[in-house]
This record gives structure tokens, sequence and C-alpha cells, in this order.
């Protein structure tokens, strides 16, 4: 069980991300030095009904710990329940409750952004899990709807409520991911709160870390889409923040080697169709390096060996052998 007030400063944490922070990109996360997992969110309601897929989103490999379940949704009597059977069935370190996702067809719900509308509706979604699980409860949500200044008293509902730690995206739903995140106003809520507080938004070198940590007051950084074929950012941004000292981006071959292992624990999770749903992580791995002409053949591999042979040339100018074998996936299925 994790301790949001004794866990070691700064925090650097990966960030639920719909459809990329799943089984596979954890793990490859951990790997490269990632100390903490927010796993991409699950609906309540698909929960409570013990829909197959949504329980199999919610299966994590022992080895991602500590690992952090997010869940989103309406109701607090359902979203406790949700709670509790993620709790009894896999074990998590914690639960995270999304207050804060902008997309249309989850606020037109009355779920993630939507609550910094409702207050009242929010605290007792945080009441009613805090009483159904044994774990820390924690919620990640943004600067406001329209206005960047309702966090200032959104983060006080939070604490009352009875939450453990709060995640804040520094833009309003309705700027959803356009212009730039307010680190400023993180800072401003982070002095109305005594809980702790992560920054996150446009966060992507380890500069952008030690400046968002210092503008914002913060406890540590959330790290989101400045994680996409870049899972070496957290190890980078730990050393940098606690010596000073940056290793620098991988060398080449490591960037490939990384992708191939990524490949494999997709095609072990999500067989007969794993490479096909790591499309969208591939062009993100070469994004501005010597390998970015291969990202029109990445959006095309359908198995392994087609990635393989896409990268073998230019893996045997490394002259690095490839290990075949894969990964063995200790899923964690939990007692339930």
């Amino acid at each position: 069980m994790i301790d949001w007030k004794t866990l070691p400063r700064p925090i650097v944490a990966l960030a639920p991300m719909a459809d990329m922070s799943d089984l596979p990109f954890c793990l490859i996360c951990k790997e490269k030095g990632a100390s903490l997992m927010f796993r991409e969110m699950v609906s309540s309601e698909a929960v409570v009904r013990l829909n197959p897929k949504t329980l199999e989103m919610a299966q994590f490999d022992e080895r991602e710990r500590p690992v952090i379940q997010q869940i989103f949704g309406s109701d607090p009597h359902v979203m406790a329940e949700a709670a509790r059977i993620i709790e009894e069935k896999f074990h998590p370190d914690g639960i995270d409750i999304n207050m804060g996702c902008p997309v249309y067809n989850i606020v037109s719900n009355f779920n993630g952004a939507f609550l910094i509308k409702e207050p009242e509706r929010a605290s007792g979604i945080i009441r009613a899990i805090r009483a159904a699980v044994s774990i820390p409860v924690s919620v990640k949500t943004r600067l406001g709807w329209s206005k960047d200044t309702d966090v200032l008293e959104f983060v006080k509902v939070i604490e009352n409520a009875g939450a453990s730690l709060i995640s804040v995206h520094g833009r309003t739903k309705e700027q959803g991911y356009r212009g730039v995140a307010n680190w400023d106003r993180i800072g401003e809520a982070r002095q109305r709160t005594t809980l702790p507080v992560l920054v996150n938004g446009d966060i992507s070198t380890p500069e952008h870390a030690k400046e968002a940590l210092a503008r914002s007051g913060a406890d540590g950084v959330l790290i989101g889409r400045g994680s996409l074929g870049n899972p070496w950012i957290f190890r980078r941004m730990e050393d940098w923040l606690l010596t000073g000292h940056d290793p620098g981006e991988p060398s080449l071959d490591e960037r490939i080697e990384t992708m191939r292992r990524h490949a494999r624990y997709h095609a072990t999770r999500y067989a007969p169709n794993g490479i096909i749903k790591l499309r969208k992580h591939l062009p993100w791995y070469v994004k501005g390096t010597a390998l970015k002409h291969l990202k029109e053949g990445l959006v095309r591999v359908t198995t392994p060996e087609d990635l393989d042979r896409l990268l073998d040339v230019r893996q045997e100018a490394f002259g690095v052998d490839r290990d075949p074998v894969l990964p063995h996936l200790e899923v964690h299925m939990g007692s339930g």
C-alpha cells in the first residue's frame, strides 16, 4: 500500500493515458526507470457489470508495482462498488478517480472533467470510494472547466472528502490539450491544500520537470505524452532532479531493442492482434530520430516478424544480437 505523504520526493510517475498506459507500456517504462504507474482509466459501470474486456484491462503484472488503477464514472455507489471489485480481484496499490478527462464521450455522460462543475457529486464519489476500499484514493483533475481558477476551490473539495493525493493537469477542460500548461496556477492550488500534489502537462524533458516543480511547488511530476516512445524519460528526470546529471537520449540500438521488446510484450498480451494494437506506439519511438523514415512502415506492421524485418538492416549495422525469446507476462489475477 502506498503512503503518498512519505513516498520519496520528487515523485516521477507515468500518467494514466487512455489506450496507452496499459500493461505492456507500463512494463517497458518500469524497465527503463519509472518508479510509479497510473494505469489507463476503466469504466466503473463496466467493472460492476463484470465486463470481461474491462476486467482484463485492470489486470496487471506484479513487476509493475507500485501501480494505481484509475476509474471513471459519475454515480458514487457504482464508483464505490467498482473500486471494491478492483481491490478484491487485483489488489492494486491505490485507486485514482478521473475528474479531468476533457473528451466529449466522457464529459457528456457527466464523467471526467464534468465533475469539476459538480463539487458535491465529486465529494460524494470520493467519500463513497474511501468507505469501500482499504487502499489510498487519489484524484486527477484539471485547472477548471472554462476558468483556470476553478481548481483553487476544487482542491479543497477533494481534500475535505478524504483523498490522499491530487494530480493537476495545467489546462482547463475547454482548452483540451491546446495552449500551454499553466504550472503557476497549479502552484496557487498547491498552496490551498495540505495534500501532496503532482503537476501534469507539457513535461517532456528533465529541464521541463525541474521548472514545473519549481513553479508549482508540487511533490512530483506526472508524465503523459512526454513518455510515449520515450520510456527513458523517467530515469533521465529522476537523475537530473536528484543529482543534476542527465544520462541523455538512448542510443539507436537501445531504441530499436526497446521497440522489439515492447512488440513482444504486446504480442503476448494481445494475441493475435497485438502488433496491430502497437501501431499507435511505434511512430513515437522514431519521431525526431535517425529512424524517422521508418514511420510509414511502422504503421503497417502486423506481426513481430514484420517489425523485425523492418528494423533488421538498422539493427545489423549496430552489430547487436536480437533476443528472440518472448518475455513472460505474470499477469496478476488476484483472488476474485
